[in-house]
């Protein structure tokens, strides 16, 4: 009997002293980081044993384990966590809706973020709204995004740094920019990511003026912008062709050490190219030891809207002979600076070997290049049957492309059957309807340039007004057709008839084609005039030093008289003008336009 109970004594002692799941799983889970090698399914067979003794409501450990899953990046295995739990946390639901943001699953956090305000009944706070709110602005649901706003307030949430900050980001990647600058301006502390998100939001979304005036805001609030908020600044100045304050960015990103980023040296390469300086372009471009495919392509595509194709294929050529592999963009960058220049042949040829060299099959954009180029090539059948037997649907842009072609060969017919494929698809764009108006007042067709001027009313498909901008003294100076708004408009105006004259007596007749109304030829003469880029360089003119380039950026395509007699004023005023329209640079020179007039 002695010796029994000797042999079962320790069996009985060992049972005392097992520890009970609730302690022996916290102590399991605190080792389990110790071996990486085993830890995941160690932490798996801890939550085996936590499911088998049903402790899935035990709040501490499941925190504890959805936690470690999440760090594992193991989101679903997380996510059955919180499905198998009775009462499942606020925290748990908090940690997986960041998961889901952070990880780029915008619609998972969106889908729990509505679980966990309806079916289950929990709480959000102050660490639940910013996640939820990044996935709105990455989604632009800006429906729910204000659905999320009203929360954070009834929750209490309205005034907390991160919160606003959010809801700044998300107002302004959704478009609603006065909306944003509403919170911001309500903030009692404003910290960089809230500064960052207004200045993007306002670049993103076109406002290129207040862009600026906002990073000067940031600055004298003592706060240094960073990567976002450079890049954003850069755009905006590459937008408005403000070259001088577009030099202060590089040198600002020199000063920080952005400079070596990637993306800063693309974004410079771009300011500088849009603001027709493109030896600096080529030469921040040389000195980037870090080059990627993206950026090879945009100094492709500098060379390409600047007109000097022959340095835009042979960067191409170099780049594949050091071992790049092109892109789809950079197939883009190559068909377009070949449809600039008239080169067919080469055009087709790039085309081919998109397929046979590099086994990209085109895409919509590389379509709708070799459409341009084979209609300003005057081979309007051949672009009409390349968008027929494509093997995509031709988008609104493959089309108009052709429609473009029809208004610089005068083809009507084409153009009103390519017009009503436009205009089905896309019924709303301006632009398209402003195309084929062109096309009709060319041929003074003015029954029809009024059927058209009403059929946009109609659809409230409204017309872009042109605008043409000049900077000077770091300040950009904005041009509308007959603008009288500018200080030195009675010099301008002057100098633009004295203008007039010195062209008349070079034999400059006004094409009053460009006039798109039915009004006198005398009438139609002072009209063209006074177009905004003829306003933006005589400003130009008066207001620099003899000898100093002009550089002016047009919102639309340049007018053709315009072109034509900048190009004389050139001559008379013996400076290079430098003139950026929708589609590419003109450089003006002794009578001549870099463009050699195929535009």
């Amino acid at each position: 009997m002695k010796h029994l109970l000797r042999h079962r004594t320790p069996s009985r002692i060992r049972s005392r002293t097992t520890s009970h799941p609730t302690d022996e799983i916290p102590l399991l889970l605190s080792s389990i980081l110790q071996d990486p090698a085993i830890a995941l399914p160690a932490l798996r067979k801890v939550h085996a044993k936590l499911l088998r003794h049903g402790l899935q409501a035990h709040a501490a450990l499941s925190k504890k384990i959805s936690s470690l899953y999440i760090s594992f990046d193991e989101i679903d295995a997380a996510r059955r966590v919180f499905d198998s739990s009775p009462n499942p946390s606020s925290f748990i639901c908090n940690i997986l809706i960041r998961a889901y943001s952070k990880t780029g699953n915008h619609g998972d956090s969106l889908r729990l973020y509505s679980t966990m305000v309806t079916r289950k009944g929990l709480l959000p706070d102050k660490y639940t709204f910013p996640f939820a709110l990044n996935s709105c602005a990455a989604l632009c649901e800006l429906r729910i995004g204000k659905l999320v706003h009203q929360h954070s307030v009834c929750f209490g949430c309205g005034s907390d740094l991160f919160v606003n900050a959010a809801l700044v980001d998300m107002y302004a990647k959704c478009g609603e920019v006065e909306t944003a600058r509403l919170v911001f301006d309500e903030m009692p502390v404003r910290d960089l990511v809230s500064w960052t998100s207004m200045i993007s939001g306002y670049a993103h979304s076109g406002y290129n003026g207040e862009t600026l005036e906002f990073f000067d805001m940031m600055r004298e609030s003592g706060v240094s912008p960073n990567r976002v908020g450079l890049l954003s600044g850069l755009l905006a100045c590459g937008n408005l062709g403000a070259l001088r304050k577009g030099e202060w960015f590089h040198g600002h990103a020199i000063r920080t050490g952005f400079e070596h980023d990637i993306l800063v040296t693309t974004a410079l390469i771009d300011t500088y190219t849009k603001c027709g300086n493109l030896a600096s372009a080529r030469r921040k471009f040389d000195e980037s030891e870090g080059k990627d495919v993206v950026c090879w392509s945009s100094m492709i595509a500098s060379y390409g809207t600047h007109g000097d194709v022959r340095e835009a294929l042979g960067l191409f050529d170099k780049m594949v002979g050091l071992g790049w592999r092109p892109n789809h963009v950079t197939f883009t960058c190559v068909l377009s600076a070949c449809s600039h220049a008239g080169l067919l042949d080469e055009g087709k040829m790039y085309f081919e070997m998109m397929t046979k060299e590099f086994g990209l099959e085109p895409r919509l954009n590389n379509y709708a290049c070799m459409v341009d180029l084979l209609g300003r090539s005057g081979r309007l059948s051949e672009a009409q049957r390349l968008i027929e037997e494509m093997p995509l649907k031709p988008d609104v842009g493959v089309w108009g492309s052709l429609l473009g072609a029809c208004r610089i060969h005068g083809d009507l017919d084409l153009a009103e059957k390519i017009a009503d494929r436009v205009f089905e698809l896309d019924p709303f764009h301006g632009g398209y309807h402003v195309l084929l108006s062109n096309i009709y007042a060319a041929k003074s067709r003015w029954h029809e340039v009024e059927k058209i001027r009403k059929m946009m009313i109609g659809r409230g498909a409204n017309k872009t007004p042109g605008f043409s901008l000049v900077e000077f003294n770091s300040a950009v100076h904005k041009f509308g057709v007959g603008d009288r708004s500018n200080p030195r408009s009675d010099e301008i105006y002057s100098k633009l008839e004295e203008l007039g004259v010195a062209m008349k007596r070079l034999g400059h007749i006004p094409s009053t084609d460009f006039v798109l109304h039915d009004i006198e030829e005398e009438a139609k003469e002072e009209a063209l005039l006074f177009h905004s880029e003829k306003l933006a360089v005589a400003f130009g003119l008066i207001s620099t030093r003899p000898g100093t380039t002009i550089r002016v950026t047009k919102n639309l395509r340049i007018c053709g008289d315009c072109h034509n007699a900048i190009k004389l004023i050139s001559k008379i005023e013996e400076r290079t003008i430098i003139v950026r329209d929708m589609h590419r640079f003109h450089h003006f020179k002794g009578g001549e336009c870099s463009c050699r007039d195929y535009w």
